[in-house]
């Protein structure tokens, strides 16, 4: 598209928006129900959160840069990047969140068949289903193929027995995607990619209550669980080839981890310089602490802006993912720190209303995840020294 196209798309991007998007869809997220995960047992918090949410879901924005389809806009990357910079500048939220958008779906767009494409993105698209993920397990966190987790083949179904840690919402979610180890003689293609319903007689979740007090992570387990080979014509129970759901569960890994990263990007709404100054902080090192900070955010969204047309293009780095994710882990720990510094003693308190039920705090300990969630900071080194320094292996 020439440049007087996309300034033509923007400018009826930005008008559709001012017409669409409820004021109160532009104020800040305060809590859980802030956020719209869809799903068939999901329900709205206001009227204007229903309305967001179905003119998105009607103009294919919740998953704007997929085909129309699958339930998308049809958006050119270019066109894409304009839609979130113009939803950025009015801090506009977003109207559907989803692993199924971020993870499962870029796999499906690569590995899926026509008929999952056309029967599980367009569910996603319109937030009729709520997908977790069941990738670690106690003792294979990290060393992902050294799972244990089982799937004997029956013919036409798997019996699947077995227990994956730390599934974000499973007590939430509708299906799982879920590695399985389907061979036993073979650590890497012995794996498959499998997708069956959290109803389905055997499955059971059990919250994990954090540091911070919430229980967003699950234990969850599978005993005689069956999983359909098929759903149907062209819809089989799995993604991507049968041994080979390593491959799948490698090219979701870097979604997940640019997905993770982006915690840590900056823009204006989040500027911690902003909030220093509506807070009224007068504490002149902390205050240059801050304006650093937001310096190294806005180079790390400019940094990951570059890695995802890189990335789009088919010429970026395998292990940019790694980096992005590192960095952007160590920006929202450094971000929430200097938070709970602003707040001084206020900022420790735990329940009141005057603290919002210590989100300060309760935020900040969430944070000491992000360095464990989506592959450890340490393996993500490892990986950024070998792969892109070239460094020799320990």
């Amino acid at each position: 598209m020439s440049d007087s196209d996309l300034e033509a798309f923007r400018a009826e991007t930005r008008e559709w928006l001012e017409a669409n998007c409820p004021p109160e869809m532009r104020e800040p997220v305060r809590d859980e129900g802030d956020v719209y995960w869809g799903g068939r047992n999901a329900s709205f918090k206001s009227d204007a959160q229903k309305a967001w949410f179905e003119a998105c879901r009607d103009k294919g924005y919740t998953v704007p840069e997929w085909p129309k389809a699958y339930g998308g806009a049809g958006l050119t990357p270019p066109e894409g990047k304009i839609l979130r910079q113009e939803m950025a500048r009015i801090n506009a939220r977003p109207p559907l969140s989803s692993f199924g958008i971020w993870m499962l779906g870029p796999a499906l767009l690569h590995f899926g068949t026509e008929g999952q494409k056309q029967k599980f993105l367009n569910e996603i698209a319109r937030g009729e289903i709520r997908w977790c993920q069941g990738y670690s397990e106690p003792g294979s966190g990290s060393d992902l193929v050294s799972m244990q987790t089982f799937g004997e083949d029956k013919g036409d179904h798997w019996v699947v027995n077995g227990q994956k840690i730390w599934t974000s919402y499973a007590d939430e979610a509708d299906w799982i995607f879920c590695l399985v180890r389907t061979d036993k003689e073979n650590k890497y293609q012995g794996i498959t990619f499998m997708l069956f319903d959290m109803e389905n007689e055997g499955v059971s979740t059990k919250p994990i209550k954090l540091i911070s007090g919430n229980s967003p992570f699950c234990e969850t387990f599978m005993d005689d669980v069956t999983v359909p080979k098929s759903y149907g014509e062209d819809i089989p129970g799995y993604v991507g080839e049968i041994n080979r759901g390593w491959d799948v569960a490698k090219y979701l890994l870097g979604h997940e981890r640019e997905m993770i990263s982006a915690t840590g990007g900056g823009d204006r709404a989040s500027s911690l310089g902003a909030v220093t100054s509506r807070a009224g902080l007068l504490d002149p090192v902390l205050r240059a602490e801050m304006a650093m900070f937001d310096v190294d955010a806005l180079s790390f969204t400019a940094m990951s802006e570059k890695f995802m047309d890189e990335l789009k293009a088919r010429k970026g780095h395998p292990a940019q993912p790694n980096m992005l994710k590192y960095a952007g882990t160590e920006l929202n720990k450094r971000r929430h720190e200097l938070l709970m510094a602003a707040g001084g003693s206020a900022a420790l308190e735990w329940e009141s209303e005057e603290s919002n039920g210590g989100k300060t705090a309760r935020s900040w300990l969430r944070t000491k995840a992000n360095s464990i969630e989506g592959g450890t900071s340490e393996v993500m080194l490892n990986v950024i020294s070998k792969r892109i320094l070239d460094l020799p292996g320990a």
